[in-house]
Order: C-alpha cells, then structure tokens, then sequence
C-alpha cells in the first residue's frame, strides 16, 4: 500500500487519480500510524516551503523520517522533493529532511518566476525512477525555487541555470515536475515506483 501524505498542501486528487489509474492500492492520509505501516510513502506539494510546518504540526516528519531511513520507497513531488534537502531561502527558518545537500534558492532574475509550464529533461543513466524515460522528455513545472544540481541528481533541467529535475539515492527519490500532470511521461515515472522494490 502506498501512502500518500496529507499535510494541507498537497495536489492529492490528481496524484491518487494518477495512482488509481495505474491500479496502485493507495491511501490518502494524515495519520502518521498509517504512513509508518505503508510499503511506499508519496510525499506531494504546491506552495510556499513554510507549508511544510504542517508535517511538524501533524506529527508527520518523524514518521516520513523513519520510513526513509528504514527503506521504503519515498517519492517527493515538488515541493515534497524540496523537502528533501536541507531547507529553502523561501523559508529559512524551516529545515527540510537534510537527506540531500544544499539548500533550494529562487531563480535567476534573467528568467521569469514561477517557472511554469513544460520544460525538457536531461536524463542521466542508471535511474531506476526514471528507467524507459527518453532523453529530452518533456514534463510538466510550477515552481519558483529550484533544488541544486547534487550528486543524486538523475535528471536536470535548464531555466536560467541548471537545477535539479529528480533526485535519487537508494530508495529516496524526488521529482521537482508534477509526474501527475505529465502525461505518458509522468504515468511511467509513478509506474516505475510503483515498481521500486
């Protein structure tokens, strides 16, 4: 069963409806009993980083903390995968999970923000996330910090600079673009973790 994780600022409908699609068992939750005892852990979300406080106020973060640590596949989607590094500029006084290095910092002001709408990705080989993805797929962004370009990155996408398009180290894994809002592209990617043993 693949929990996926309620705090107040999560896109649920369309990542569960994802999910159902591809005839995943899955359950939106805002219990942390219900996160510990999941197979998979899916942690979504749009917004601003401080909407991550609602995973303290819930008694979410240990729980999503523990899962990782003990070896279920964790997916972060957008600001789920920000969360996954050690904090943002757009909330420094938050602390993200520290799981990757590096801090997420907004966009050169050479380029609009929010970086909206389809962008390409570069995909690096050997991702098991991204396994039968095809060099220069498009996906699908809304977001106005990125995650640097770090050792786990598995795909990087150009806006400005460089940054992180999805991460991936042993079984914790992010993507920065909505897989549920990605077409073909995205359906693959949450197959694929639904495949994550």
């Amino acid at each position: 069963m693949i929990a996926i994780v309620d705090y107040g600022a999560g896109n649920l409908n369309s990542v569960k409806k994802a999910f159902d699609y591809l005839g995943a068992e899955v359950v939106v939750t805002t219990q942390p009993e219900i996160v510990t005892t999941a197979d998979k852990i899916v942690l979504p979300g749009v917004g601003h980083f401080s909407a991550l406080i609602g995973l303290d106020n819930a008694g979410l973060r240990d729980a999503l903390l523990r899962g990782a640590s003990a070896g279920k596949p964790f997916l972060g989607i957008c600001l789920g995968m920000q969360w996954l590094f050690e904090g943002s500029d757009e909330a420094p006084q938050f602390a993200g999970a520290g799981i990757f290095a590096g801090r997420c910092r907004p966009f050169p002001s050479s380029v609009k923000s929010p970086h909206v709408g389809w962008n390409s990705l570069a995909v690096r080989e050997g991702s098991r996330l991204l396994r039968n993805v095809a060099p220069d797929s498009f996906v699908y962004y809304t977001h106005s910090f990125q995650a640097p370009v770090v050792a786990a990155t598995t795909a990087a996408t150009e806006y400005g600079a460089q940054f992180s398009a999805a991460v991936e180290q042993e079984n914790v894994f992010g993507v920065q673009f909505h897989p549920e809002k990605s077409w073909t592209v995205g359906l693959l990617i949450l197959k694929n973790f639904c495949e994550v043993r």
